[in-house]
């Protein structure tokens, strides 16, 4: 009889297993697809510029909760988050360091914007 139960078990194991193994295969292959997709949607600079920062233009500008690129407001939605998670007064370092990158990535933004609009017009000059 215990033989019976330990081979049932086993089997149930494996079978769960398996079943866990093939869920996380398919989680993988639609995170990459979804990786893809937005590396596609973006221009090749910001899709370089998300990878190294490791947050997307679309989060940071959630995070500091800016719809466009304005500097003065990325800037003043920056101070205000970066104060109040301020470890000292109770905040979180966690959320605060998200700020940062997310302001990492916003500015690094901006600049390839810049770069984009000064070759547009030197073309133009041209």
């Amino acid at each position: 009889q215990a033989k019976y139960l330990a081979q049932i078990i086993l089997v149930g194991a494996q079978v769960v297993g398996r079943a866990f193994m093939r869920a996380l295969r398919q989680e993988f292959a639609a995170s990459q697809a979804a990786a893809d997709a937005r590396g596609r949607s973006e221009r090749p600079q910001s899709a370089a510029a998300s990878r190294i920062t490791g947050i997307s233009l679309q989060e940071a500008q959630q995070i500091l909760n800016v719809s466009n690129l304005n500097a003065e407001e990325i800037q003043k939605n920056y101070d205000h988050l970066f104060k109040v998670n301020d470890k000292s007064v109770g905040g979180s370092f966690y959320l605060q360091s998200k700020v940062v990158r997310a302001k990492e990535r916003l500015d690094e933004e901006l600049r390839i914007q810049a770069k984009d609009e000064k070759e547009k017009g030197w073309k133009a000059e041209t």
